[in-house]
């Protein structure tokens, strides 16, 4: 995701944000708290989080361990077509066909194609879901053929 990475807002943990990071993750997944989660701050203030950024915290500081840079991106983001290409993780040239074939929603601005993040989203999410059918069908074939998978 190299042009996400450029973009301003992006994290790239140090070895100590990764360390920090890593501990942070471990208290937040062994107490998961299923209602808001309070933090005091250092200077006696409380800071209190909805149940949703707490899970969406304890994501992010799993991946900032794992040294993994970090960017949020607004479901309602629009993207160029490099950014989405990064972000499926394929060449522009292959996702510029799979716009021009309609294989997911997307707009103009002047020439220049644009495609809102939720439909990336879901283009990927349904991308997904049909990669784990077809490897549930090979494994059940396997299996009945006996190949020892």
């Amino acid at each position: 995701m190299g042009a996400l990475i450029e973009k301003a807002g992006t994290v790239v943990p140090s070895e100590e944000d990764a360390r920090l990071a890593a501990e942070s993750s471990r208290i937040l997944a062994a107490n998961r708290p299923d209602h808001a989660l309070r933090v005091q701050l250092e200077d006696g203030r409380v800071l209190t989080l909805p149940v949703a950024a707490a899970r969406l915290l304890e994501h992010l500081l799993t991946e900032m361990a794992h040294g993994n840079a970090v960017t949020l991106i607004p479901v309602h983001a629009e993207l160029t077509t490099q950014e989405a290409a990064d972000y499926l993780n394929v060449s522009r040239p292959y996702l510029v066909r799979l716009l021009e074939e309609n294989a997911m929603r997307f707009h103009k601005v002047g020439t220049h194609r644009r495609i809102r993040f939720q439909d990336l989203k879901a283009y990927k999410d349904q991308m997904d879901a049909k990669r784990e059918m077809a490897m549930n069908e090979l494994v059940a074939e396997a299996q009945e053929l006996g190949l020892g998978y």
